[in-house]
């Protein structure tokens, strides 16, 4: 672990939630920010699009303060970004129906990403160490709450994960040996019945 510092996040406003819904932008800033610096013909490459398409994207992360120039890389030829933030904050759910929609789209996108993600861990388990084995979980818990204690106790999930955060290096960086990114997606919603009932 590292010495504690401050964890890095955006709270993006509805327009800037709408931009970062689309799939490929939430792919490319979770690369950024994962990986480190990338170029969009290097990001193009790593996705599967062209390079003018990769580079639309980041400018409209960009225009959004999702990701920024990095300017200690590249040169006249070479433009390389890097995540602005290491956390996206989602607003609470508003009432006005442009916020909602726009937190509509960027759940479903999101939930698309998590999904992919918690796939390929699986498809990856028999590949990993005893010790990195023993170190995952895929859990659920079914807890009865009411609304508010269901809401403290997602407060309190976040505090630990962002503490967890802010003692660990920054994503992207170089981390010392057998440290590396650990992913938890963490939903926590009222269970509807099965069938609508």
């Amino acid at each position: 672990m590292v010495e504690k510092r401050q964890v890095s996040r955006i709270e993006p406003d509805a327009m800037a939630l709408r931009a970062l819904a689309h799939p490929q932008r939430l792919k490319m800033l979770g690369l950024l920010r994962l990986e480190g610096p990338a170029t969009a013909t290097a990001l193009a490459d790593r996705l599967g699009l062209n390079s003018g398409a990769a580079s639309y994207h980041l400018r409209q992360l960009a225009r959004h303060g999702f990701i920024e120039d990095d300017s200690e890389r590249g040169n006249a030829r070479e433009r390389w970004w890097r995540a602005a933030h290491e956390s996206t904050s989602i607003p609470p759910a508003a009432e006005d129906d442009d916020t909602a929609d726009a937190r509509m789209a960027f759940a479903q996108a999101a939930l698309g990403w998590q999904i992919a993600e918690m796939q390929r861990a699986v498809e990856m388990q028999p590949e990993l160490s005893p010790e990195w084995r023993k170190a995952s979980t895929l859990s659920d818990y079914s807890i009865p709450l009411s609304a508010s204690d269901a809401a403290a106790l997602v407060d309190k999930l976040n505090a630990v994960l962002l503490e967890a955060m802010a003692s660990a290096p920054r994503l992207g960086d170089d981390y010392p040996d057998g440290v590396q990114p650990v992913t938890v997606i963490l939903h926590a919603f009222p269970r509807q019945p099965e069938g609508g009932k």
